[in-house]
């Protein structure tokens, strides 16, 4: 798996700025955050359940200020279309290669001085049971905090917040994760699983 991080735009420019705030106002929806102290960080994004919440976010993150990465898959990185999903901080992703994904963002963070990674752990828009450990090995690995990143469609805010670093223990950490998100809405609140990983939940059933 080969992933390169560019440099890209800080969306500090004014007018972008500005033209962000007008469609959260026009779509009704508001900013709450507080940025983390630390130059890098892992950003949960959840609830996911719509098409809509990568760009939703990212109208978020030019108000706020903050230039976010997020993966995806290396054959959408094409052409024109390629140049602006680099542009909002996308990162080609080749799940072709042996190569884990968890251990490459881990040493990107590692070679990066700034950095904010993107997930969304539940890994899907439909309902799931349980999330994907993957953000938690890449942020226990690279020892960087995990930060909480949030679209509540039900209040129609969405922002950051300042998380926790990671203690190692998962089952105490979930339950931070779980209290922060407790009562928060997706677009589709029905495709809004239970905050749990896999381990987890084989020892419910």
């Amino acid at each position: 798996m080969n992933i390169e991080v560019k440099k890209k735009t800080k969306h500090k420019n004014p007018i972008s700025r500005l033209f962000a705030k007008v469609v959260l106002k026009l779509i009704g929806w508001k900013v709450d955050f507080k940025i983390p102290e630390e130059k890098k960080f892992l950003l949960i994004s959840e609830p996911h359940t719509s098409n809509w919440d990568l760009p939703l976010m990212l109208i978020i993150s030019i108000v706020i200020g903050r230039q976010l990465n997020w993966a995806a898959k290396d054959n959408l990185f094409k052409g024109l279309h390629g140049k602006y999903l680099r542009w909002l901080g996308g990162i080609p992703v080749n799940r072709r290669s042996r190569t884990k994904f968890t251990d490459q963002i881990i040493e990107i963070f590692n070679k990066s001085e700034k950095l904010i990674f993107v997930i969304a752990p539940s890994g899907t828009r439909s309902f799931t049971e349980f999330w994907k450990s993957g953000f938690y090995h890449i942020a226990n690995g690279a020892k960087i905090p995990i930060a909480f990143g949030f679209l509540d469609y039900g209040n129609k805010v969405g922002g950051i917040k300042p998380g926790f670093l990671p203690s190692g223990n998962m089952e105490e950490d979930f339950k931070l994760i779980r209290k922060f998100y407790d009562g928060m809405k997706g677009k589709i609140p029905e495709n809004f699983g239970p905050i749990r990983f896999q381990e987890s939940k084989e020892k419910d059933s």
